[in-house]
């Protein structure tokens, strides 16, 4: 435990090396307000990160840090094995900014072996990280090739057009995803087109604009 303290205290060296307070406050301004943000862009912090082996041990000492930079390294350094579930959902209870979401599901959910055996609950949850890092993974997924069987296919739009309807931010994240689904073929683009129907006739111009762009970017890549 000794050993893993003297390199967070090393990697802290390396941060403040890098440190960029004009980034840091306007990320405070916007209401990310860690512990300790030193501002870093993540490029620097990948470089930082592979100068560490894979850890599980450091990896989660880096994530109880309430320090930005910590908790995206987390994400690099963490191996697939000995990561479990709940492992993963305690880390999801404790995100609080979609930045974070993001690069923990690029950089380590997406890899997981469980992935497709999760990506449906999370995007279920009523918890607002829970959704978010959901409709995250299933877009980085269908990236992959990941294909959906007919009542998989069903439900996930079932979900992501009960959201595209909502009124909440999460609203881009569901139409990436739908967008994503939509571009594995012309049958899944002729099916998300069908259902946009209603919404390109919304009265809200906050859904009928998120319809449009669905449209135009299955247009775009037919």
């Amino acid at each position: 435990m000794a050993e893993i303290q003297d390199t967070i205290r090393e990697i802290k060296s390396k941060f403040r090396l890098f440190m960029n307070g004009m980034v840091s406050q306007s990320m405070r301004e916007k209401g990310i307000d860690y512990k300790l943000n030193f501002g870093i862009e993540y490029p620097r912090i990948k470089e930082i990160a592979a100068d560490y082996p894979c850890s599980h041990e450091l990896a989660q000492a880096l994530w109880k840090e309430n320090i930005r930079e910590c908790k995206i390294m987390a994400g690099l350094l963490q191996p697939v094995d000995g990561f479990c579930r709940e492992i993963a959902e305690i880390w999801i209870e404790d995100m609080r900014y979609p930045e974070l979401a993001e690069y923990t599901v690029m950089n380590l959910f997406q890899r997981l072996p469980y992935a497709s055996e999760v990506v449906f609950p999370w995007i279920a949850d009523e918890r607002e990280y829970f959704q978010l890092c959901g409709y995250l993974l299933m877009t980085r997924l269908l990236m992959k090739g990941w294909t959906l069987n007919e009542r998989a296919e069903a439900e996930f739009l079932d979900q992501a057009f009960t959201v595209l309807e909502g009124g909440t931010e999460m609203r881009k994240v569901a139409a990436r995803a739908v967008c994503k689904f939509s571009l594995q073929s012309k049958t899944n683009s002729r099916t998300v087109l069908r259902m946009l129907g209603n919404l390109l006739k919304s009265s809200k111009p906050e859904i009928k604009m998120v319809a449009e762009e669905i449209k135009n970017e299955i247009e775009y890549g037919l």
